[in-house]
């Protein structure tokens, strides 16, 4: 693995990237983001349940590298881009659940990375931003179109076209970050709540991937069709008759844990 992040087993079916440049802030440079996609791929051939993204040290991720970005020409700054949609694109299709934890400053692609996660989870006091347009560019990692639906588009315009960071306590009000959580819990309450995630029916975290994401781009009907038609495999699988099982017994579920074997796109 790349000296720029570490993956880790947690056990469980949890898995953690922790990116690994705090002296840069964890920025995303070219090394980078070819170790942050790899991580991913890792972490799908590894069967990981719920995959988690942390910063170290006083970031989690300051976006692009800037400094690195300066010496570049055009197409090399292309072609940085480009490996930064491919990390993020890839923690977008993952199969498994992922959840950013956000342990501090999440900036530009830092954002965008942390966007493309299906859930947030955010230290209180940090800041977030699409900060982009103060340096004469615009959220070119997913941002221009992740962010309004997550939070509508008249709060990304603001967001973006101010080019501000706003405080997680703020981003919490907005729905940006799913949950706040006192700093020096944050890592107890990320873990804790990822291996909750993971004792849950594979198939059905993976069922409700996949309906949200498709249905979300589609007419209510159309929808709604969408998820009629995945019922049958799962009120017809063996995990469904495990959790009757342990509802009508007083007892938690034991669900098997397959390898995931569809995107939820």
């Amino acid at each position: 693995m790349n000296k720029d992040l570490f993956l880790d087993d947690l056990g469980d079916g949890v898995f953690q990237i922790r990116l690994e440049r705090p002296e840069r802030m964890n920025a995303l440079g070219v090394a980078t983001v070819s170790a942050l996609e790899q991580a991913v791929a890792d972490a799908a051939a590894a069967e990981a349940r719920v995959l988690l993204i942390r910063g170290s040290g006083r970031a989690f991720c300051a976006g692009a590298d800037l400094k690195e970005r300066k010496g570049m020409d055009l197409a090399a700054r292309m072609a940085h881009n480009a490996g930064i949609n491919a990390a993020v694109n890839a923690v977008a299709a993952s199969r498994c659940v992922t959840i950013s934890v956000l342990n501090g400053l999440a900036l530009g692609g830092g954002l965008e990375l942390a966007l493309a996660c299906d859930l947030r989870i955010a230290a209180a006091g940090i800041s977030l931003g699409l900060t982009e347009s103060r340096v004469g560019a615009f959220p070119g990692a997913g941002g221009t179109q992740r962010l309004p639906r997550v939070v509508g588009a008249s709060r990304a315009l603001h967001m973006m076209l101010s080019g501000e960071p706003v405080t997680s306590e703020y981003a919490l009000g907005i729905g940006l970050v799913n949950e706040l959580v006192a700093p020096e819990s944050l890592d107890e309450r990320a873990i804790g709540f990822a291996r909750s995630l993971a004792g849950r029916s594979a198939a059905a975290l993976t069922a409700i991937k996949r309906l949200v994401y498709q249905g979300i781009e589609k007419p209510l009907a159309d929808g709604l069709r969408l998820e009629r038609a995945a019922l049958p495999e799962i009120l017809g699988s063996a995990d469904y008759a495990e959790g009757l099982a342990a509802f009508a017994e007083r007892r938690p579920p034991r669900f098997n844990q397959p390898t995931l074997t569809r995107n939820p796109a």
